[in-house]
């Protein structure tokens, strides 16, 4: 490729036989699988993709075998985040850094989907225009994340020097210092052993974009360490209380490891679909919770790290939120 822009993101596709009749909007999407198909959909109304040379603009159009198709995707532009008055549960802060305790719902920062509304927005407004450039246009004062879903404890650096040291305590992995990431998560069955390492290698799932898998090879080191605090059971089911400490931290690591060994999360729509029914086995009160709960069981309990700036060991813990500890009374009557 060349350094023309506009090259490296036009993407060209010869329709095979065995393609032929398919729409072309599910013709892209299953070919350059990067895009999502609303994306495709929108790049096609917008006048980018053309077949044979002409401009094409209908998503339904049925492709015939042996045409050319070319999508010439537009540079995103990268939008600047704005100041949003969004409340925040601070646990602590000084002029380096930040601590809150980020509620379910909250996307950590601007991304397709969700231009507004994060963190990111909230932190811009709390923090003033400082806070603006440290680590990114994007991302400003973001060192790690939590998915939108989950619950919990997150630092955020206020200046270049904070974001440099905390950054490197994240990507050395406590190896070297304190760092400490602790989660609460309920799951369906008991995992065996009770006490436990999962070790595997993760990356992108090559058949669904949305989900991370565990790889056989060129996937990204993973490392979850669990212990299972409480159990609770019925006659058709088994509920886990487990405490899962991260040595890495990858793209839904937990979720994808609690999966692997047979144990998805509770209410984890991504990885455990195949356990939604389960909701049917047990007594009304957890089913209650679990409806409330309308998401994955997982909060991050525990942050640990070394002060930036100062060197101090700084240790935060957050108690469940009212979701969690909702289902976590309504299991303590079942408990194994």
């Amino acid at each position: 490729m060349s350094g023309n822009r506009l090259q490296e993101d036009r993407h060209d596709a010869t329709v095979l036989d065995a393609e032929a009749g398919t729409r072309l909007d599910a013709f892209l999407a299953a070919r350059f699988p990067v895009f999502s198909r609303n994306r495709i959909k929108d790049l096609i109304l917008a006048g980018a993709v053309s077949v044979d040379g002409a401009a094409n603009d209908v998503p339904k159009y049925r492709v015939k075998a042996g045409e050319s198709i070319t999508l010439a995707a537009p540079e995103p532009v990268e939008a600047e985040p704005q100041p949003q008055a969004i409340p925040l549960d601070i646990l602590y802060e000084d002029d380096a850094l930040i601590v809150i305790d980020k509620p379910a719902g909250m996307v950590v920062h601007p991304a397709p989907g969700n231009p507004d509304g994060t963190l990111v927005n909230a932190l811009i407004h709390h923090c003033g225009e400082s806070l603006r450039g440290i680590g990114g246009v994007r991302r400003p004062g973001i060192v790690h994340r939590l998915d939108k879903e989950t619950s919990g404890v997150m630092v955020a650096a206020k200046t270049d020097i904070a974001h440099a040291g905390l950054s490197a305590q994240f990507a050395d992995h406590g190896r070297t210092g304190p760092l400490e990431r602790a989660y609460t998560a309920f799951v369906w069955g008991i995992p065996n052993p009770l006490v436990g390492t999962i070790e595997t290698l993760l990356g992108r799932d090559p058949h669904n974009r949305l989900r991370q898998s565990v790889l056989a090879r060129d996937g990204r080191e993973a490392i979850t360490h669990y212990r299972v605090e409480d159990r609770f059971k019925g006659d058709r089911w088994e509920v886990a209380q487990v405490r899962c400490e991260l040595q890495t931290g990858r793209t839904h690591q937990i979720r994808v490891h609690m999966a692997n060994i047979g144990h998805p999360l509770l209410e984890d729509a991504l990885y455990g679909a195949g356990y939604a029914t389960k909701i049917n086995t047990v007594p009304d009160a957890v089913a209650t919770a679990l409806s409330a709960l309308g998401r994955q069981a997982l909060h991050a309990a525990v942050l640990g790290f070394a002060h930036p700036v100062t060197g101090e060991h700084m240790r935060f813990e957050s108690p469940l939120p009212p979701d969690m500890a909702a289902l976590a009374e309504a299991l303590a009557g079942e408990r194994a």
